[in-house]
């Protein structure tokens, strides 16, 4: 059976010593959430997680959803769940007070999202998209829109979906086909139909309210001419409860890899009853505030998976007994030494262990200036973190969710032939994490997002808001002799990121196909020096900790050795990826279509 523990004291010491989680106290509206609160807060959601959402991931997984006759069935023990979630306040942690929400950080939210996604990552889709159709909604909704439907998004009571991907197109929405027909009344006609829409019909909830992109009858071509629509399954009455069915239906769900658990559907709406949302022709622009949040929240899929993964892969590494130490005997009393002994074993768990723990702080990071860009006073410190986490986006989504992938691949590997079989568990998270990796824009798409659109913007401004502070910590640290075996490696894949930057930006002006062959080994060479710079922070955190004598001693001697490996194991991939980039796009593009 598999294991779960929220990792909090790794949270602890990420909000301290990576974000400075004090200072969101200091920012408007968020004056309650002091480092206490947010400590207790995180502490009674581990709780829910590891009690009441993760022993329900397996059979969740065995049981899967049903669907008969239009109607979706989540599995045994998960309205039950949601029911809990609910009391306890959860779905409007970070939402407006002014709809009933808590008000709190997206920070605080983030931290949540990982022990989530770690615990039973099917149950958390469906309030996740229920908070991104929050947050279009709350941007771009009118407020009679607003008024009367995110106070039943905030509490839970009704969901949210986000209807895009339609059976001709997924990334390419200049394609959809849908379409809206105004009436007298102000609202529009919804016909079309759509696919892979995650939470589009289940048992949760009393009502779903879908967000769907559709063409006006007078709609130029292409993306221009996308609008979005709120099209709710039940229509409200006026005293705020469903009311008849709306022309929305389910036509079926996707039999999946994984993610059994949550309702992957084919969603049919014939003249369904639907609400502007936002200008006409500007459906694209709310849109893309709900796929940017998910972006962010898929890679927090990705970290709560290979969280989880490595948790197990370290419990079985220390208890399954194979072969002896190439060194000696370390358990004399039993017939064989723990597998942890091993170097490959070790290369394993440190390899995930390395890249969890840098994502996490480097997420904790971004999604500190989500709050950052929201609340905070001055103009253009809101700017500055706006485009910092513009930039990362696609990097978060993209570098975290291989991460998962990899370390649910090394969970099954650690457990050998027992990895394998369904019932140790660690299989799941392989199947759960693979989707990860395509939805909300492929990984490849945010590539070629990081290349194509953010690398060039404003003249390179949004890379400014990485490379300043990247360089201003390695300088500090130059000076700090128990720091340089860390930013010695550091500094020179960093060099390397910075030579490849102007290569990209200088090859891709000339012929577009050159930034595209080098896009995906660019994203993973920039999340690679990212997660380098958190673990050059975290060292000098922890080593400032052991020498004043805070904190725990191994926790913190840990931190530091796990950043050694990094730098020293992981991190010179970027030298191979450089190599890579060099090459060019003729390897990929002089072979003829019809050779492949």
């Amino acid at each position: 059976m598999p294991i779960y523990k929220a990792p909090l004291a790794d949270v602890e010491f990420v909000l301290d010593s990576i974000v400075g989680v004090k200072a969101l106290s200091t920012l408007p509206g968020f004056e309650d959430a002091t480092p206490d609160l947010i400590r207790q807060i995180l502490e009674e959601g581990a709780k829910l997680c590891e009690e009441v959402l993760f022993p329900l991931n397996q059979s969740g997984d065995a049981e899967g959803c049903s669907f008969e006759n239009g109607v979706v069935r989540t599995p045994a023990g998960f309205k039950e769940a949601y029911q809990t979630y609910l009391e306890g306040g959860w779905t409007g942690l970070s939402c407006d007070p002014a709809y009933g929400g808590q008000g709190l950080p997206k920070l605080v939210n983030t931290m949540l999202e990982e022990f989530i996604c770690s615990a039973n990552l099917s149950f958390g889709m469906y309030p996740g998209l229920s908070l991104g159709a929050y947050n279009a909604l709350s941007l771009y909704g009118s407020d009679e829109l607003k008024a009367r439907f995110l106070p039943k998004l905030v509490d839970g009571t009704w969901s949210g979906t986000m209807c895009l991907t339609e059976p001709h197109c997924g990334t390419d929405l200049g394609l959809i086909r849908t379409k809206a027909v105004p009436g007298e009344d102000g609202a529009y006609a919804i016909t079309g139909t759509k696919i892979f829409i995650s939470a589009g019909e289940h048992d949760l909830t009393e009502n779903i309210l879908h967000l769907v992109l559709a063409r006006l009858p007078d709609a130029p071509a292409g993306t221009k001419g996308i609008s979005l629509f709120l099209v709710p399954k039940f229509l409200p009455r006026a005293d705020g409860t469903p009311g008849p069915r709306n022309g929305v239906a389910c036509g079926s769900i996707e039999h999946k890899m994984g993610i059994k658990a949550s309702s992957t559907c084919v969603m049919n709406f014939d003249e369904a009853t639907g609400w502007l949302v936002g200008e006409p022709h500007k459906g694209m622009r709310a849109m893309f505030v709900m796929m940017n949040a998910a972006r962010l929240a898929v890679g927090i899929q990705g970290l709560g998976v290979a969280e989880v993964a490595y948790q197990n892969a370290v419990a079985y590494a220390r208890d399954r007994l194979q072969g002896r130490s190439l060194k000696g005997t370390k358990a004399p009393d039993k017939p064989a030494d723990p597998i942890i002994v091993h170097p490959d074993v070790r290369r394993n768990l440190l390899t995930a262990r390395a890249f969890t723990e840098g994502a996490r702080a480097l997420g904790a990071l971004v999604a500190f200036h989500l709050d950052l860009a929201e609340k905070h006073p001055d103009a253009r410190q809101r700017q500055e973190s706006d485009e910092f986490v513009q930039l990362m986006t696609p990097i978060v989504k993209a570098l975290f969710t291989d991460i998962g992938f990899d370390a649910a691949n090394i969970a099954v590997q650690v457990h050998g032939g027992h990895g394998f079989i369904w019932e140790t568990g660690v299989e799941q998270y392989v199947r759960d994490a693979r989707i990860t990796q395509i939805y909300e824009g492929t990984n490849g798409i945010q590539a070629l997002d990081l290349v194509g659109r953010k690398m060039g913007q404003d003249m390179g401004r949004l890379l400014r808001r990485f490379f300043h502070p990247v360089q201003a910590e390695l300088e500090a640290a130059m000076d700090d002799d128990g720091l340089l075996e860390f930013a010695g490696p550091l500094a020179k894949a960093f060099g390397k990121l910075q030579q490849a930057t102007a290569l990209i930006a200088q090859k891709g002006m000339k012929d577009p196909e050159e930034a595209g062959a080098a896009a995906s080994d660019y994203l993973r060479m920039f999340g690679l020096v990212a997660l380098g710079w958190m673990w050059l922070r975290s060292v000098k955190a922890a080593r400032a900790k052991l020498a004043a004598g805070e904190g725990d001693a191994a926790f913190l001697d840990a931190k530091v050795k796990t950043a050694r490996f990094f730098m020293a194991k992981l991190l010179p991939q970027t030298g191979a990826l450089f190599t890579t980039i060099l090459s060019g796009a003729r390897p990929l593009m002089e072979m003829e279509e019809a050779a492949f």
